[in-house]
């Protein structure tokens, strides 16, 4: 057989047959007194082999593993290995597809999404909840509260089961209390009100303690409180946190740190 038949019986290109041989996939066979290269059956069989193996998911390097032991030996531990990862391929997609129902289940009658999505339910619930309190407002929702929104996803993203205890603290008691959410909004629209003051207005510190007094007792346990003048508390986020606040709400952060620290000392 020419290279172009040989091809032909094993469905692939005479390109992929060449590549193999540049490899040492498959052995390429002298050339005859004509110029061409003459193929057997066994070079036929073995090219078979080798196209059975790569649609396994086998790499080329592990098909020459497989076929440079007689005794198959290799290639049952290939195989399992290569099954232990497909089972691994199919949890990931049951756990994604699983995740996508959630989504679509949180999207609801409406079609639609929060712009934070995708997050998780708990704190999807929670966002729920925002937009009922926001409904029942006599006017737009406050700034603050999108701007809350987007640090609460963006916190759930940056510790998915890690140290997240306040965080998981802070979801529970605005979904568990139902009065937690109605002053969650109260201490929002102090904060919008402190959009153009000076940073020694009075409402500062009595935004800073309402603040304080909205973070639930296991939230402040929780919670790594650093020191002033420790090592990250001027870190990178934290100054692209406090940036986005006009100079009195930053404050009035702070002032709200300082409570929570001396609340939890």
């Amino acid at each position: 057989m020419r290279i172009g038949e040989l091809a032909g019986t094993a469905g692939i290109t005479t390109r992929a047959v060449r590549h193999y041989h540049r490899i040492g996939l498959l052995p390429e066979p002298p050339r005859q007194p004509n110029g061409y290269r003459e193929y057997s059956l066994r070079d036929a069989v073995e090219l078979a082999r080798i196209r059975r193996l790569t649609e396994l998911g086998l790499s080329l390097d592990e098909v020459k593993d497989a076929l440079a032991d007689d005794a198959g030996k290799d290639l049952v531990e290939i195989l399992a290995e290569l099954d232990a990862d497909l089972a691994r391929q199919e949890e990931a997609i049951r756990q994604r597809r699983a995740r996508l129902q959630q989504l679509l289940q949180q999207a609801g009658p409406s079609g639609r999404l929060p712009a934070e999505a995708p997050v998780s339910p708990e704190l999807a619930a929670v966002f729920d909840d925002m937009a009922r309190a926001s409904a029942g407002l006599p006017g737009p929702e406050p700034a603050m509260a999108a701007k809350e929104r987007q640090l609460l996803a963006l916190l759930e993203t940056g510790s998915p089961g890690g140290d997240r205890g306040w965080l998981d603290a802070m979801v529970h008691s605005l979904t568990a209390d139902p009065e937690a959410m109605r002053r969650a909004y109260a201490v929002y629209a102090q904060l919008d009100e402190l959009a153009e003051a000076a940073e020694d207005d009075p409402r500062v510190d009595r935004t800073a303690r309402a603040i304080a007094e909205s973070v639930p007792d296991e939230a402040v346990r929780a919670m790594t409180l650093r020191e002033p003048g420790d090592a990250g508390e001027h870190g990178g986020f934290a100054n692209a946190f406090f940036a986005e606040f006009a100079p009195a709400q930053a404050a009035a952060v702070h002032r709200a740190i300082e409570l929570l620290r001396e609340r939890a000392g």
